[in-house]
């Protein structure tokens, strides 16, 4: 068709930049989370987030089968709010606030709906949202929804994000949205700080605890519990595809909050609710991160900071952080790629990111770990990285 030419162009110039994506064909080694299939060879998977190995644990699938042979069917039918709720759906809801200790909780098909619903749900013209500038792509897209103005501040920097609640303090609405943990850096938000400057602007504070949720708080609840603000949090975001080895997302706060996105969220109302046995095995889930999961983090917290001082001793530039997210930043997209494709030739599966996900000259290698993962598999794994960055001059030392 003559009147897509364009996209072949593009196409072209994608792949020159390495900067083209492709889909490659990952099997789950059956009993073995901390692994994939690839190509017909098993690899060592250090870019998947199961971070508690939960995606094959034996008591989610048998709530799944239990939910299905109790006839509660494999697709809801329809939206919740027309005849698609079922008791699954509540049941897992309050689960939930009882779980985050706060009034009420919403589930929602994934995290990209959950941030694009919540925030085009609570501002729009005449509102402005601040938003760090490493937030995920769906906070970006959920503000460009919403038509609020969208205010970034540079990437932790308190001083910035005051400096624009100054200029914008006579807004109708203002919104102050983070992730807890960012996702391709590894990094924590300075949680107190903003709380602090959302009490002193009359702000709301959303947080999106994607990768700290399972992973940090004393039953999992994420980092706004690990560090004592969440109750001046007014809106909670998680999901269940990171630590819950599963799919979904919710949304937890104050029943007035929830009442609304009920009402207001887009992607609430106008989408097919999750498959109800999903909701059944998300509520044994959450019950295995608040109590299996305790030793779990223990042993993730531990091989995260082993990993990442290996990496770092051995000479290559690790972002800063004590989450399980481990960058090795290499710059150029190229470089990351060979690297990418040397790991994978001695056994170990490790994606390389590059623009757009992150910024122009910061490609990298995100290694992932898992509590699935052994000290001696990691620290294996550490010794080929650093073999293999030196025979490809990313290591210079």
């Amino acid at each position: 068709m003559p009147e897509m030419i364009w996209m072949e162009e593009e196409l072209r110039a994608l792949a020159s930049e390495a900067r083209e994506r492709t889909l490659r064909d990952t099997d789950a080694v059956p009993g073995r989370p901390g692994y994939v299939r690839r190509g017909g060879r098993i690899l060592l998977n250090l870019s998947s987030n199961d971070y508690l190995g939960l995606s094959q644990h034996p008591a989610i699938a048998e709530a799944i089968r239990e939910a299905l042979a109790a006839g509660c069917g494999a697709g809801s039918g329809a939206s919740r709010l027309v005849t698609g709720s079922r008791t699954p759906y509540r049941e897992l809801e309050e689960a939930l606030a009882a779980w985050q200790r706060s009034g009420a909780a919403l589930v929602f098909a994934n995290g990209y709906m959950a941030n694009c619903g919540v925030i085009s749900a609570l501002v729009g013209r005449g509102d402005v949202v601040f938003s760090d500038r490493l937030n995920h792509a769906s906070i970006v897209d959920g503000i460009a929804l919403s038509r609020a103005e969208h205010a970034r501040y540079r990437h932790n920097d308190m001083a910035h994000l005051r400096r624009l609640l100054d200029k914008h303090k006579q807004a109708r609405r203002k919104l102050i949205v983070t992730d807890a943990v960012f996702s391709m850096d590894g990094d924590a938000a300075p949680l107190r700080e903003l709380v602090q400057l959302k009490r002193e602007y009359g702000a709301m504070l959303m947080v999106d605890e994607a990768h700290s949720g399972g992973v940090f708080g004393p039953r999992g609840e994420g980092l706004c519990h690990a560090l004592g603000v969440q109750a001046d949090v007014d809106v909670h975001i998680g999901t269940f595809s990171k630590a819950f080895g599963l799919y979904g997302a919710y949304v937890s706060g104050s029943p007035t909050l929830i009442r609304w996105l009920t009402n207001k969220a887009r992607p609430f109302i106008y989408s097919t609710a999750l498959p109800p046995a999903l909701a059944a095995g998300l509520l044994r889930s959450l019950m295995l991160v608040q109590t299996e999961g305790a030793h779990m983090r223990k042993r993730l917290a531990e091989s995260s900071a082993r990993f990442r001082a290996d990496l770092r001793e051995a000479g290559f530039a690790v972002g800063e952080g004590d989450s399980p997210i481990v960058p090795v930043i290499v710059g150029d997209n190229a470089a990351a790629l060979r690297f990418s494709e040397a790991l994978e030739a001695e056994g170990i599966a490790a994606v390389a990111i590059r623009p757009p996900t992150v910024p122009d000259g910061t490609a990298r290698l995100r290694f992932s770990l898992s509590a699935a993962h052994t000290g001696e598999e990691l620290a294996d794994a550490a010794a080929r990285i650093r073999d293999i960055g030196r025979r490809l001059g990313v290591l210079t030392g």
